[in-house]
């Protein structure tokens, strides 16, 4: 077979799992769609925790996501395909999308560009970041919207890209400049809010 019919398969073999296993696919549903919640509160509790490793890591994980979508879109140039759901007979779609170019799945970069950077800087139990991204990429194929071309080529850009930018980000001065600009523009804004604690001492 042709990686063409290979990517077929595999795309059936995991979709057909939702008519076997239906009872699996509301949890499907809510982890293709509704994961990216869960990712954005994490982000932001990471964020106000106001930690610097944590803000960095933070700031890297968007910088891998953006370095990413800009590799995927150029990817998109040379290689495009439609959702399975508009080129293949009885495929069991379960959440609604647009036709477009799937290729390469951009829920996969999204997950991917930030778990791969939170594992990267959290190595003792960073492994347990990449569970949610292997989950979504997963479920997108479970739910007809992705073959495993697009969610194995977005992956393994935004792993790359965490590499790359894990190496070389924190090394750089700018980072912690950026930072740190930030934090005082932050200060700036949040310190008129900040009322000053009303004494209980009593002068006699």
């Amino acid at each position: 077979m042709d990686w063409i019919a290979i990517n077929i398969h595999l795309f059936r073999m995991i979709n057909d799992l939702g008519k076997e296993y239906a009872f699996l696919n509301p949890v499907m549903i809510f982890i293709a769609e509704y994961l990216t919640l869960f990712l954005a509160a994490t982000v932001m509790l990471f964020w106000v925790s106001r930690g610097n490793r944590n803000r960095i890591m933070i700031f890297c994980a968007v910088i891998t996501f953006i370095l990413s979508e800009i590799t995927a879109k150029i990817a998109s140039f040379i290689h495009s395909n439609k959702q399975p759901f508009a080129e293949l007979p009885d495929v069991n779609q379960l959440i609604e999308k647009a036709v477009d170019n799937s290729f390469p799945s951009d829920h996969t970069i999204l997950f991917f560009s930030f778990c791969v950077t939170f594992s990267l800087f959290n190595k003792k139990i960073g492994f347990l970041w990449l569970i949610p991204a292997c989950f979504v990429g997963l479920s997108r194929i479970w739910v007809g919207v992705h073959y495993p071309s697009d969610v194995v080529t977005g992956a393994f850009i935004s792993i790359i890209t965490a590499l790359v930018v894990f190496l070389i980000m924190p090394k750089f001065g700018f980072t912690l400049k950026l930072l740190n600009l930030y934090e005082s523009l932050e200060h700036f804004v949040l310190s008129p809010l900040q009322k000053p604690k009303k004494s209980n001492s009593k002068d006699y």
